[in-house]
């Protein structure tokens, strides 16, 4: 058996096949796959897509994350960023316990000042920064509430929450993201902020698109959509509302269901004439940017690359975009270039998403298969390639 550093996502689908005792043409049928695809995907000479992933996942009942390896331990302790996670789930299990006598939370607007500051670290990809302060902030924040019980409070508390979940997702602790999304809620519930607790389910939406299960997503999207119409009309109404039709689209498109995606993306670029580039608001980065950004994405899911493409050349990023937005959509397009045989082009996208935003380029899956399947169609890898894949820890 290959040691970790060797695997990629092909030889561990190969693994968890055989330890269910399927063939290859057994994963195909069960997948609804083509036996060539499953063949390829093993041996490293073609990258699974988010939604092929999945399937493989359901049908070898495993989660996502395990197909992918996450999280990345090896890199992750080369990084120092490992012994950062249990303080921070040590700060999420204390959460019913009331105030902490031995921790003087500071006045609140200084805690709201630290709330969007981990936000703006983590939209700045600076994980080991958000790790390092976020346990902190969320037991001072923790006992604040429970001293005073205000809705202010508690929706600083929520917004740290919403952090945890930030962090854990990008370093791939996908059972921490839960967690955090349940504290999410407790939080949002006792400040009485619909909005709040509507981007908390467009979050949770997204952990179960990274899981594959889709028709869990599009209902929790919609969810959101009819909890967020209760809270008082507004830009910030109309930007959660438009970034959970976003949120639907990738679902909708990652369930062969196209004709919805789309109607999504327009019901989302209608919203985003009147609201403009929102990327303030609550720390999500609506506007009509992140619409067309979405609508390349789509298409990606779809496998329309040359369509992808189309969207993406036209797509302006306005300055002061945050970092960690613009590098994933850099990944998604060298995913297209890749398969539209623009292999150079691909390469240097990703130098592009490893530029903008090192530490979450690393920790992607997504990278890391693009990584895998750049270098099985050069029959010699350049410095440049091979270099990035050291990097990544392939």
């Amino acid at each position: 058996m290959p040691s970790p550093d060797d695997e990629h996502t092909g030889t561990r689908i190969a693994r968890y096949r055989k330890l269910r005792h399927l063939t290859q043409r057994g994963l195909a049928t069960a997948a609804c796959v083509s036996y060539s695809l499953v063949f390829q995907v093993e041996q490293g000479k073609k990258q699974a897509s988010p939604a092929v992933l999945a399937a493989f996942a359901r049908v070898l009942s495993v989660p996502v994350a395990d197909l992918a390896g996450q999280p990345f331990l090896a890199e992750l302790q080369q990084d120092q960023l490992d012994g950062l996670i249990n303080p921070i789930r040590e700060a999420l299990d204390v959460y019913d316990l009331g105030a902490d006598p031995e921790v003087q939370p500071r006045p609140l607007a200084e805690l709201v000042v630290g709330a969007n500051e981990l936000c703006a670290l983590v939209r700045a990809t600076d994980l080991r920064a958000a790790a390092s302060a976020l346990p902190g902030l969320l037991q001072e924040m923790t006992t604040a509430a429970h001293l005073d019980h205000s809705d202010a409070t508690w929706s600083a508390l929520a917004s740290g929450y919403r952090s945890a979940f930030d962090v854990a997702t990008k370093l791939g602790y996908h059972d921490l993201a839960s967690i955090a999304l349940d504290r999410m809620a407790w939080a949002a519930e006792h400040a009485s902020d619909p909005v709040m607790a509507g981007v908390r389910q467009y979050l949770r939406s997204l952990g179960y698109l990274r899981a594959g299960q889709y028709r869990t997503g599009r209902r929790l999207a919609e969810i959101g959509r009819q909890t967020v119409a209760l809270a008082e009309s507004g830009r910030a109404r109309d930007a959660v509302t438009g970034q959970l039709h976003l949120g639907a689209a990738v679902l909708a498109a990652r369930d062969k269901d196209g004709d919805t995606a789309l109607g999504h993306i327009d019901a989302a670029r209608r919203i985003a004439e009147s609201t403009g580039e929102a990327t303030g608001i609550h720390w999500l980065t609506f506007g009509p940017t992140n619409v067309a950004v979405h609508h390349a994405s789509i298409l990606v899911d779809q496998d329309l690359y040359a369509q992808a493409l189309t969207v993406a050349k036209a797509i302006k990023v306005p300055s002061g975009w945050p970092a960690s937005r613009t590098a994933h959509h850099r990944a998604e397009i060298a995913r297209a270039q890749l398969w539209t045989g623009r292999t150079d082009a691909a390469l240097r996208s990703l130098l592009e998403a490893r530029q903008l935003a090192p530490q979450q380029t690393r920790y992607s899956p997504t990278v890391r298969d693009t990584v895998a399947a750049l270098l099985s169609a050069k029959r010699a890898a350049p410095e440049t390639l091979s270099n990035f894949a050291a990097w990544v820890g392939m």
